[in-house]
């Protein structure tokens, strides 16, 4: 079987690449940096002319700012987006919060919701893990209870990505604490501007501000904002974790640090020269290029999936397993030649690739662990993808 895309799919990944081309600094090497106020700025820039040439949402419905494009269409977007480790790409917002929306929400969050997404106008934010609550997500404490109109939620969340810069938060709750774990959790939606939410920040080992935990001291939320119905959010909020999981970030992002390597190993200007000529090395890069075609290839055909219909399960635990494991080990590869070179700061006299391979491996430590841990995904695929048993 030959994979193609179609001349339409070519037509469009080549006009984004001129897009990308034209507003990415000339020196951009990536990724962004959220702590800084410049990167944040270039990430706003970049979601507007997105938005405004109709690819943010593209696969979208029409009625909410989309084009009603293929998910296929969608996942070129995301693939050229992380292989040029561009800014803009709201995925809380448009991959994960807006199409579980449009599944669970009713017509009229749809319309309060969706646009602002589909327009660039709103930076959405995931409250799922908590301090005491990670791999084990029913386990959740946050509590929201029913006061009038409204719901007060007092708790805390953790790990939470761009709560220092998020509008609003999509988040599980506790609702019914007598219930059995999976049956008293709702999803509600947050303003992150309520009275009595703070945001702390976590600066990770890598030196960036990226991850928050943010907590809620009697934070009023109207009842408005519950998505699907009380009581039933776990549903909901497994369909997040779907489209989550089904990116092709990793992948992009493992190919990209991959081909800078392979130029890096053929400059002539690299430090380390003998790994130009080390039979071992050029061996181990074709190990690295097969693994990471064959973890792309599974997430094409998660978007295959999708454009069927389907909300993939254990297929996209299956690709963010694969992908998200070859992406360390090419980053542990790329540390490993470059030895004590590639881990001296930038704008050391002799940092090689600006010291980025250390920094982008320290930052993706937590790769195998977000979204659900890699251990997690691997029960997925063994129960949901293989049929077996439990114990």
């Amino acid at each position: 079987m030959r994979f193609d895309f179609t001349p339409e799919e070519k037509d469009f990944k080549r006009q984004l690449s001129s897009f990308l081309d034209d507003v990415l600094p000339t020196d951009w090497h990536g990724p962004a940096d959220e702590s800084r106020d410049d990167h944040w700025t270039l990430n706003q820039d970049i979601k507007k002319g997105l938005a405004e040439r109709g690819w943010l949402v593209m696969s979208w419905p029409k009625e909410y700012g989309g084009a009603d494009s293929s998910p296929m269409m969608n996942t070129i977007f995301a693939e050229e987006m992380a292989y040029r480790r561009a800014p803009g790409h709201d995925r809380f917002g448009t991959r994960m919060f807006g199409p579980t929306l449009m599944r669970f929400g009713t017509e009229e969050q749809r319309k309060r919701h969706l646009g602002s997404i589909a327009r660039g106008e709103i930076q959405w934010c995931q409250g799922y893990s908590e301090p005491n609550s990670g791999s084990d997500l029913a386990s959740l404490q946050t509590r929201a209870i029913e006061d009038g109109n409204d719901f007060l939620v007092t708790g805390a969340k953790i790990w939470t990505s761009l709560a220092h810069r998020a509008d609003m938060m999509f988040m599980l709750v506790r609702t019914d604490p007598e219930a059995a774990p999976h049956k008293g959790i709702s999803l509600i939606l947050v303003d992150m501007k309520s009275p009595g939410v703070e945001v702390l920040p976590i600066v990770n080992m890598a030196g960036v501000h990226s991850f928050n935990q943010v907590v809620f001291d009697n934070v009023r939320v109207p009842k408005s904002n519950l998505v699907g119905d009380l009581n039933d959010g776990w549903r909901a909020g497994m369909t997040v974790l779907n489209f989550e999981r089904s990116g092709i970030d990793y992948a992009a992002w493992a190919r990209a640090a991959l081909e800078e390597m392979v130029d890096y190993v053929n400059s002539d200007e690299a430090a380390v020269t003998s790994a130009k000529t080390d039979s071992t090395v050029r061996i181990k890069l074709a190990e690295l290029h097969m693994e990471v075609e064959a973890a792309r290839l599974m997430c094409y055909d998660v978007s295959y999936r999708q454009g069927k219909g389907e909300i993939p399960s254990s297929e996209a635990s299956m690709s963010k397993v694969a992908a998200s494991e070859v992406y360390l080990k090419v980053l542990d590869y790329g540390v490993e030649i470059l030895g004590m070179y590639g881990v001296l700061e930038p704008g050391s006299d002799q940092a090689e690739l600006q010291g980025r391979f250390f920094k982008m491996r320290l930052f993706y430590t937590s790769g195998p662990i977000l979204a659900g841990t890699n251990e997690i995904q691997k029960n997925i695929i063994a129960q949901r993808g293989l049929g077996l048993p439990r114990k």
